[in-house]
Protein backbone atom coordinates (compact mmCIF):
# COMPACT_ATOMS: atom_id res chain seq x y z
CA UNK A 1 0.00 0.00 0.00
CA UNK A 2 1.64 3.21 -1.22
CA UNK A 3 1.22 6.37 0.82
CA UNK A 4 2.18 9.97 0.07
CA UNK A 5 5.16 11.20 2.06
CA UNK A 6 4.10 13.01 5.22
CA UNK A 7 6.23 15.50 7.17
CA UNK A 8 5.79 15.65 10.94
CA UNK A 9 8.00 18.46 12.31
CA UNK A 10 9.32 17.87 15.81
CA UNK A 11 8.53 20.86 17.99
CA UNK A 12 11.55 19.88 20.10
CA UNK A 13 13.48 22.19 17.74
CA UNK A 14 10.95 25.04 17.92
CA UNK A 15 11.29 28.22 19.96
CA UNK A 16 9.78 27.11 23.28
CA UNK A 17 9.20 30.72 24.33
CA UNK A 18 6.52 31.01 21.62
CA UNK A 19 5.45 27.44 21.05
CA UNK A 20 1.84 28.16 20.06
CA UNK A 21 3.00 30.59 17.38
CA UNK A 22 5.53 28.03 16.11
CA UNK A 23 2.84 25.33 15.84
CA UNK A 24 0.64 27.70 13.85
CA UNK A 25 3.58 28.56 11.60
CA UNK A 26 4.44 24.96 10.69
CA UNK A 27 0.74 24.22 10.16
CA UNK A 28 0.46 27.15 7.72
CA UNK A 29 3.75 26.09 6.10
CA UNK A 30 2.16 22.81 5.04
CA UNK A 31 3.20 20.17 7.54
CA UNK A 32 1.02 17.05 7.73
CA UNK A 33 1.33 16.10 11.40
CA UNK A 34 2.88 17.81 14.43
CA UNK A 35 5.38 15.63 16.28
CA UNK A 36 5.47 16.14 20.04
CA UNK A 37 8.38 14.55 21.90
CA UNK A 38 7.58 13.79 25.53
CA UNK A 39 10.63 12.98 27.66
CA UNK A 40 10.80 12.26 31.37
CA UNK A 41 14.49 12.44 32.33
CA UNK A 42 14.25 8.77 33.32
CA UNK A 43 13.53 6.67 30.22
CA UNK A 44 15.63 9.16 28.22
CA UNK A 45 18.19 11.72 29.46
CA UNK A 46 16.11 14.84 28.98
CA UNK A 47 12.87 16.44 30.20
CA UNK A 48 10.47 18.18 27.85
CA UNK A 49 6.71 18.64 28.24
CA UNK A 50 3.60 17.02 29.68
CA UNK A 51 -0.13 16.84 28.93
CA UNK A 52 -0.79 20.42 30.05
CA UNK A 53 1.40 21.81 27.26
CA UNK A 54 -0.19 19.49 24.68
CA UNK A 55 -3.60 20.75 25.79
CA UNK A 56 -2.44 24.37 25.55
CA UNK A 57 -1.15 23.79 22.00
CA UNK A 58 -4.26 21.99 20.76
CA UNK A 59 -6.23 25.14 19.77
CA UNK A 60 -3.33 26.32 17.59
CA UNK A 61 -3.69 23.62 14.91
CA UNK A 62 -6.18 21.12 13.54
CA UNK A 63 -3.37 18.91 12.21
CA UNK A 64 -2.94 15.50 13.87
CA UNK A 65 -0.85 15.62 17.05
CA UNK A 66 1.71 12.83 16.75
CA UNK A 67 2.76 12.28 20.38
CA UNK A 68 5.90 10.22 20.98
CA UNK A 69 6.05 9.12 24.63
CA UNK A 70 9.60 8.55 25.85
CA UNK A 71 8.50 7.97 29.43
CA UNK A 72 8.50 5.02 31.79
CA UNK A 73 6.20 3.75 33.10
CA UNK A 74 4.07 4.89 30.17
CA UNK A 75 0.69 3.30 30.95
CA UNK A 76 -0.44 5.70 33.73
CA UNK A 77 -0.20 8.70 31.36
CA UNK A 78 -1.95 7.43 28.23
CA UNK A 79 -5.40 8.73 29.17
CA UNK A 80 -4.06 12.19 30.05
CA UNK A 81 -2.34 12.66 26.68
CA UNK A 82 -5.44 11.56 24.77
CA UNK A 83 -7.58 13.94 26.82
CA UNK A 84 -5.05 16.69 26.08
CA UNK A 85 -5.56 16.25 22.34
CA UNK A 86 -3.21 13.53 21.03
CA UNK A 87 -4.37 11.89 17.78
CA UNK A 88 -1.54 9.35 17.56
CA UNK A 89 0.43 7.93 20.47
CA UNK A 90 3.66 6.01 19.97
CA UNK A 91 5.28 4.04 22.78
CA UNK A 92 8.45 2.00 23.29
CA UNK A 93 8.28 -1.74 24.07
CA UNK A 94 10.83 -1.10 26.84
CA UNK A 95 8.67 1.54 28.56
CA UNK A 96 6.11 -0.77 30.13
CA UNK A 97 5.84 -4.39 31.17
CA UNK A 98 3.27 -5.41 28.51
CA UNK A 99 3.53 -3.61 25.16
CA UNK A 100 0.57 -5.47 23.64
CA UNK A 101 -1.70 -4.38 26.49
CA UNK A 102 -0.41 -0.81 26.16
CA UNK A 103 -1.24 -0.75 22.43
CA UNK A 104 -4.70 -2.16 23.12
CA UNK A 105 -5.35 0.52 25.73
CA UNK A 106 -4.29 3.33 23.38
CA UNK A 107 -6.67 2.03 20.72
CA UNK A 108 -9.49 1.72 23.27
CA UNK A 109 -9.13 5.48 23.83
CA UNK A 110 -10.06 6.11 20.21
CA UNK A 111 -6.68 7.23 18.83
CA UNK A 112 -4.05 5.61 16.62
CA UNK A 113 -1.39 3.48 18.33
CA UNK A 114 2.22 3.13 17.30
CA UNK A 115 5.31 1.26 18.45
CA UNK A 116 8.78 2.85 18.52
CA UNK A 117 11.95 0.86 17.90
CA UNK A 118 15.18 2.32 19.29
CA UNK A 119 18.39 1.78 17.26
CA UNK A 120 19.22 -1.36 19.27
CA UNK A 121 15.65 -2.77 19.22
CA UNK A 122 15.22 -5.39 16.46
CA UNK A 123 12.47 -5.40 13.86
CA UNK A 124 11.54 -8.85 15.14
CA UNK A 125 9.98 -7.12 18.15
CA UNK A 126 7.02 -6.44 15.84
CA UNK A 127 6.23 -10.08 15.05
CA UNK A 128 3.24 -10.27 17.38
CA UNK A 129 2.33 -6.57 17.32
CA UNK A 130 2.03 -5.72 13.64
CA UNK A 131 -1.61 -6.83 13.47
CA UNK A 132 -2.56 -4.22 16.08
CA UNK A 133 -0.55 -1.09 15.29
CA UNK A 134 -1.33 1.85 13.01
CA UNK A 135 2.20 3.23 12.97
CA UNK A 136 5.76 1.97 13.39
CA UNK A 137 8.43 4.53 14.27
CA UNK A 138 12.08 3.70 13.64
CA UNK A 139 14.47 5.82 15.67
CA UNK A 140 17.52 6.60 13.55
CA UNK A 141 19.22 8.18 16.58
CA UNK A 142 19.12 7.20 20.23
CA UNK A 143 16.16 9.05 21.77
CA UNK A 144 16.60 11.93 24.19
CA UNK A 145 18.08 14.83 22.24
CA UNK A 146 17.49 16.71 19.01
CA UNK A 147 20.19 17.46 16.46
CA UNK A 148 21.89 14.05 16.41
CA UNK A 149 23.42 12.34 13.36
CA UNK A 150 21.56 9.63 11.44
CA UNK A 151 22.61 6.04 12.30
CA UNK A 152 23.23 4.35 8.96
CA UNK A 153 22.36 0.77 9.90
CA UNK A 154 18.78 1.78 10.62
CA UNK A 155 18.17 1.86 6.86
CA UNK A 156 18.32 -1.95 6.86
CA UNK A 157 15.73 -2.01 9.64
CA UNK A 158 13.45 0.35 7.70
CA UNK A 159 13.72 -1.95 4.68
CA UNK A 160 12.93 -5.03 6.80
CA UNK A 161 9.90 -3.37 8.39
CA UNK A 162 8.62 -2.17 5.02
CA UNK A 163 8.59 -5.82 3.88
CA UNK A 164 6.75 -6.83 7.06
CA UNK A 165 4.12 -4.13 6.52
CA UNK A 166 3.63 -5.03 2.86
CA UNK A 167 3.28 -8.70 3.76
CA UNK A 168 0.67 -7.89 6.41
CA UNK A 169 -1.53 -6.07 3.90
CA UNK A 170 -2.48 -3.59 6.62
CA UNK A 171 -2.62 0.20 6.38
CA UNK A 172 0.38 0.94 8.61
CA UNK A 173 2.50 4.07 8.41
CA UNK A 174 6.31 3.71 8.65
CA UNK A 175 7.86 6.73 10.34
CA UNK A 176 11.53 7.63 10.81
CA UNK A 177 12.86 10.06 13.41
CA UNK A 178 16.41 11.24 13.97
CA UNK A 179 18.97 13.06 11.85
CA UNK A 180 16.48 13.62 9.02
CA UNK A 181 17.70 16.30 6.61
CA UNK A 182 17.90 16.86 2.86
CA UNK A 183 20.56 14.14 2.54
CA UNK A 184 19.03 11.44 4.74
CA UNK A 185 15.34 12.07 3.93
CA UNK A 186 15.47 10.60 0.39
CA UNK A 187 17.45 7.62 1.67
CA UNK A 188 14.86 6.90 4.38
CA UNK A 189 12.08 7.21 1.79
CA UNK A 190 13.92 4.88 -0.59
CA UNK A 191 14.21 2.33 2.23
CA UNK A 192 10.44 2.41 2.72
CA UNK A 193 9.57 5.25 5.12
CA UNK A 194 6.46 7.31 4.38
CA UNK A 195 6.43 9.67 7.40
CA UNK A 196 9.48 11.78 8.26
CA UNK A 197 10.02 13.49 11.60
CA UNK A 198 12.31 16.48 11.19
CA UNK A 199 13.13 19.01 13.86
CA UNK A 200 16.27 20.95 13.03
CA UNK A 201 15.70 20.63 9.26
CA UNK A 202 12.18 22.07 9.54
CA UNK A 203 12.84 24.92 11.93
CA UNK A 204 16.15 26.21 10.53
CA UNK A 205 16.05 29.64 8.96
CA UNK A 206 13.07 31.05 10.87
CA UNK A 207 9.37 31.04 10.07
CA UNK A 208 9.76 32.45 6.56
CA UNK A 209 11.77 29.33 5.64
CA UNK A 210 9.44 26.66 7.09
CA UNK A 211 7.33 26.12 3.95
CA UNK A 212 10.37 25.66 1.74
CA UNK A 213 12.07 23.42 4.31
CA UNK A 214 8.99 21.15 4.46
CA UNK A 215 8.66 21.08 0.66
CA UNK A 216 12.30 20.07 0.21
CA UNK A 217 12.07 17.33 2.85
CA UNK A 218 9.06 15.91 1.06
CA UNK A 219 11.15 15.76 -2.11
CA UNK A 220 9.24 18.50 -3.90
Amino acid sequence: MTHPILISPSILSADFARLGEEVRAIDEAGCDWIHIDVMDGHFVPNITIGPAVVKALRPHSQKPFDVHLMISPVDPYLDAFVQAGADIITVHPEAGPHIHRTVQHIKSLGVKAGVVLNPGTPAKMLDYLIDDVDLILVMSVNPGFGGQSFIENQLRKIEAIRKMIDKSGRDIRLQVDGGIDLTTAPRAIAAGADVLVAGTATFRGGQSAYADNIRQLRGG
